[in-house]
């Protein structure tokens, strides 16, 4: 029996005063698969994943979850849906702990409606721990955290929260090569346990590392696609700069 697709976005459109940023665009995500969306800035790939993330709503065509067509109108009904936005810049409060981040606007109280932070701290440790047992530092402001932990503590609050699709926005932006390393493997971790991933990026090399196929974008359409295994950065290249 074929596996059904996560996500599955069928000849979706988004215009902006007559322009098309995304152009009957047809695109999957299947469980344990990460796909990269790349293409130069405009490309309609960031507007793609607002339309998925419930940022936009779309104008046209048809989004699939585990095969049932839904509605998404709002980042709220994209998160009841179990997809989830990791931005580049992480969304964390810099002066709070991780624990305090994960559960931000969602904490966990009492009975009697004080903050429960034994339980949140516990729950902490135990999320982490599955993406990265080396992260230690739950008591310190993520401020002062390197980038790979930080973005151990964005994932864990998505997936923490019953997120099975995940969008990655430039992941490694600005991350050095330990660190970003470091997210390599907090990916690798997220396809062990069969989460779906969309990771934008403009690096190639992030591309091959981290992804199982790609989509190439321009002008709001998909341009070029296959598999990592079966293509080239020269001709991943060749996608972006000719289509």
């Amino acid at each position: 029996m074929p596996i059904k697709p996560l996500v599955e976005m069928r000849d979706v459109v988004k215009t902006f005063g007559g322009v098309h940023a995304v152009d009957h665009v047809n695109i999957k995500l299947y469980p344990g698969e990460v796909v990269g969306v790349l293409g130069h800035n405009g490309a309609g790939k960031s507007t793609l994943m607002k339309v998925l993330s419930g940022a936009y709503p779309k104008d046209a065509g048809d989004i699939l979850i585990d095969g049932e067509i839904v509605e998404i109108n709002s980042p709220r009904d994209s998160q009841s849906l179990g997809i989830e936005t990791i931005y580049q810049t992480l969304a964390l409060s810099d002066h709070l702990d991780a624990t305090a981040n994960l559960f931000l606007g969602r904490e966990e109280t009492t009975p009697w409606g004080m903050l429960n932070n034994g339980l949140m701290e516990n729950k902490t440790k135990e999320v982490i721990n599955r993406l990265n047992p080396r992260f230690k530092n739950l008591a310190v402001p993520v401020g002062s955290l390197s980038g790979g932990q930080r973005q151990s503590v964005a994932i864990g609050r998505a997936i923490h929260f019953d997120a099975r699709i995940l969008i990655m926005d430039e992941p490694t932006a600005a991350l050095g090569m330990q660190e970003t390393a470091a997210v390599a493997q907090l990916v690798s971790n997220l396809k062990a346990e069969g989460l779906g991933i969309f990771l934008i990026s403009h690096d190639i090399h992030d591309i091959f590392d981290l992804c199982d196929r790609i989509c190439v974008m321009k002008a709001g359409k998909i341009v070029g696609e296959g598999k990592i295994s079966e293509v080239t950065k020269d001709d991943v290249l060749s996608m972006i700069i000719m289509a």
